[in-house]
């Protein structure tokens, strides 16, 4: 049996991504979102989301390169001059593994945003981090200990089958993600001994950014069985604050709701939704 989830991530982040959200969910393909409690537009996105109660809403933890939840005096070791997580993430992830100071810091603010995204109100579907940082070892640890009390059932572990990638485009040669590979393996391992949901795989790390219609379309019309989540980052516009350099924000909006995709998607056989709507 196929089934999709499809996931907007950094929703909150901006009106643009909130706005093409919103668009793709209505009128495209679009079943999931993940939000940024703490950024810019959150508000915006929560109000968006209780009005689009089909959408599926989860957390995307921030524990680098954007907005904490608590005061960045709080966090010495995981905030930066401007008042934002830390960008070096190698040497943020060291830091967890030689500074108990920062690991208490680390679960004091994933403990944060874990409690303002439940006073939203919104029901939790799913957890994953921004530039997928829970698949490290001592963060995953903290995540999968505090969601425990918040009710999380469901989170992503990014792993992307490459040859599912040559099929959909043929002669491409995908970027691998060898730097998180054992890490996703592991933190699999663990979720699945906490008795949480994870998909088979993830569709959307080697070509972050670059989910265009033609390449979200081809990918449709190969999805094997099991549960797949496809993830993208659609925004109307490009230009706003936090956005990732070189990423094609329109693109990946109109790949949600271009006719090829939403043909693909019906055809597949592939029973969509949330990931809530997939735990037995």
């Amino acid at each position: 049996m196929k089934r999709l989830v499809v996931t907007a991530d950094d929703f909150g982040l901006s009106l643009e991504v909130n706005e093409a959200v919103e668009q793709a969910h209505r009128e495209g393909i679009l079943t999931a979102a993940s939000l940024m409690v703490s950024a810019p537009a959150a508000a915006d996105a929560v109000g968006r989301a209780k009005r689009m109660p089909s959408l599926r809403v989860g957390l995307h933890l921030v524990l680098v390169e954007a907005w904490p939840t608590l005061p960045a005096a709080d966090l010495p070791d995981l905030t930066d001059a401007a008042g934002l997580m830390r960008a070096d993430m190698a040497r943020l992830g060291l830091d967890f593994a030689r500074k108990p100071a920062a690991r208490r810091q680390l679960a004091a603010e994933i403990r944060a945003q874990f409690e303002a995204y439940r006073a939203t109100g919104l029901p939790l579907d799913h957890v994953n981090a921004h530039k997928h940082f829970h698949v490290h070892p001592l963060i995953a640890g903290a995540v999968l200990r505090i969601g425990r009390a918040f009710g999380m059932r469901a989170i992503r572990v990014p792993r992307e089958p490459r040859e599912i990638l040559r099929r959909a485009e043929p002669g491409a040669r995908p970027r691998a993600a060898l730097d998180i590979a054992p890490w996703a393996a592991l933190l699999a391992v663990r979720a699945r001994q906490a008795g949480l949901l994870i998909p088979d795989r993830t569709l959307g790390l080697a070509w972050s950014g670059a989910m265009t219609p033609a390449r979200v379309a081809a990918l449709l019309q190969r999805l094997p069985d099991g549960l797949t989540e496809l993830y993208t980052h659609p925004a109307t516009a490009a230009g706003f604050p936090g956005e990732a350099p070189g990423y094609r924000y329109a693109d990946e909006r109109d790949a949600l709701i271009a006719p090829a995709s939403r043909v693909a998607a019906d055809t597949s056989g592939a029973v969509r939704g949330g990931f809530s709507d997939f735990l037995g």
